[in-house]
C-alpha cells in the first residue's frame, strides 16, 4: 500500500527534543544580549551620573573661590588703606622727629659754647629762642594727640560680618554632606543581637544592642545555635533583598570583629571556619593591636589604615552581591567584597573580643536598634 511513511517515534522524540534545545537556546541568547544591553545601560547611566556630579563640585568649587576672591580682595583693600594712613602718619612723626634732633643738635653746640666762652658772648651769639621749644613742645603734643594707632583700623564690622557669613556657609555645607554617609545612612535597616547565638562569655543588653566580653562563663542553655568556642553572636534579623547598612560603635576597644554572616556558619568546636571571614559563610574585618585586617575564606587583606575609628559601618547589596565595610566617623572606606550574589540571608555578626590585658572591656554597640522580632 502506498502512503506516507511515518517517524519512527524515538526519531520523533529526539527531533522535539532538539527542538526544545533550539528554542532554550535561543531564549538564553535573547537573555544574554539583554543582559548584555542592561550592562551598556548601567555603564552609560553610571558614566553621565559621574561626569554630572564632578562637573557640579567643579562648579560648588569654583564658586566658593570666587567669594574667596572677593573676601581676599576686600581685606586687601583695608589693608592697604589702613597700611596707607599709617604710612602718613608715620611719616609726619619721623619728619618732627628729624626738626627735634636739628634743635637738639643746635642746643648742644650752644650749650658748649656756655662752658667756653663767657656768658655774656654766648647770649650774643645764642639764636634758639626759648619760643621755639614751647612750639616744638605744643606740635609734639599735638602731632601725639592725632596719631594714635587705634585711630587706624580695618572696617571690623564688615570682616566679622564675612566671617560670619562664611562660617554659616560652612555650617550649611556640613550640615548637607557628606553625601555619602547620607546616601549610605538612607539603608539603615534596624538590627538587634539575638542572645541565643552568644558565646556564654558574652554578655548581651536586654534591647540587644550591645555585646560584653566577661571572663565569667555564664549559666546558658547548650542550644544548637549557640557560639562556644569564638566569642561572636549574630543578629536576631537576617536579609535576604534590596541594601541594607549598619553602623557598628567600637569606641574605647581594641580588639574586635564585625561582618555578615549565612545563618550556615559553624558554630561548635575550634575549627577555623567558626572565626568571622575564616570561612566562604563570612565576610569581616577585624581590628587588633591597631591593625585593620579584612577577612573571608580564609585569606585576609591587610588594609593601610591608620585612624582608629569609632563607628564601624557595613553595607550590603543584595543587586549587586557586594559587602563594604566604612570608617563611619568620616565615611572612609575600608574594604569592599564582591561575592558576585548571595546564596543565602545575610545575619550581621560581632566579636566584641576578649579583655586584651585589661584594655578592651568597653562593649561593642549596634547603633541600627530594633525591636526583637525576626525580619527577612
Amino acid at each position: 500500500m502506498g502512503g506516507e511513511q511515518q517517524t519512527p517515534p524515538l526519531q520523533a522524540a529526539l527531533e522535539k527534543n532538539q527542538q526544545r534545545l533550539k528554542r532554550q537556546r535561543d531564549a538564553v541568547k535573547c537573555r544574554l544580549k539583554e543582559l548584555a544591553a542592561r550592562q551598556s545601560e548601567i555603564t552609560k547611566k553610571s558614566a553621565a551620573v559621574r561626569e554630572s556630579l564632578v562637573r557640579k563640585y567643579r562648579e560648588i568649587q569654583e564658586v566658593l573661590e570666587e567669594e574667596l576672591r572677593a573676601a581676599l580682595a576686600f581685606l586687601e583693600m583695608e589693608e592697604r588703606a589702613a597700611a596707607s594712613a599709617l604710612d602718613g602718619l608715620m611719616e609726619k612723626n619721623r619728619s618732627l622727629v628729624q626738626e627735634i634732633e636739628q634743635s637738639l643738635a643746635q642746643l648742644t653746640v650752644e650749650l658748649a659754647q656756655m662752658d667756653t666762652q663767657p656768658e655774656s658772648l654766648v647770649m650774643d651769639v645764642f639764636h634758639f629762642p626759648v619760643d621755639g621749644v614751647l612750639c616744638v613742645s605744643s606740635r609734639v603734643i599735638n602731632l601725639l594727640n592725632r596719631t594714635e594707632p587705634s585711630g587706624v583700623s580695618l572696617d571690623e564690622a564688615n570682616a566679622e560680618q564675612i566671617l560670619s557669613l562664611t562660617n554659616n556657609m560652612l555650617l550649611l555645607i556640613r550640615s548637607l554632606t557628606p553625601l555619602a554617609k547620607k546616601l549610605t545612612r538612607s539603608y539603615s535597616s534596624e538590627v538587634c543581637l539575638d542572645p541565643q547565638t552568644a558565646h556564654p562569655k558574652l554578655v548581651i543588653s536586654p534591647q540587644g544592642d550591645s555585646a560584653t566580653y566577661t571572663d565569667t562563663w555564664q549559666e546558658v542553655a547548650n542550644l544548637p545555635q549557640r557560639f562556644d568556642t569564638t566569642l561572636n553572636v549574630i543578629s536576631l534579623q537576617g536579609f535576604s533583598l534590596g541594601r541594607h547598612y549598619w553602623e557598628v560603635d567600637v569606641t574605647g576597644k581594641t580588639y574586635w570583629e564585625l561582618g555578615l554572616t549565612y545563618p550556615t556558619i559553624n558554630r561548635k568546636g575550634d575549627a577555623e571556619d567558626c572565626w568571622l571571614g575564616r570561612g566562604e559563610e563570612s565576610w569581616c574585618v577585624e581590628f587588633f593591636d591597631g591593625e585593620y585586617t579584612a577577612w573571608h575564606g580564609g585569606v585576609p587583606h591587610q588594609l593601610p589604615v591608620a585612624q582608629h575609628f569609632c563607628r564601624i559601618g557595613i553595607l550590603c547589596s543584595f543587586p549587586a552581591g557586594l559587602v563594604t565595610f566604612w570608617g563611619a566617623d568620616n565615611m572612609t572606606p575600608l574594604f569592599c567584597f564582591c561575592a558576585g550574589s548571595f546564596t543565602d540571608s545575610l545575619h550581621l555578626a560581632v566579636c566584641p573580643g576578649h579583655d586584651h590585658n585589661g584594655y578592651n572591656t568597653k562593649p561593642i554597640i549596634i547603633c541600627n536598634t530594633a525591636s526583637p522580632t525576626r525580619t527577612l
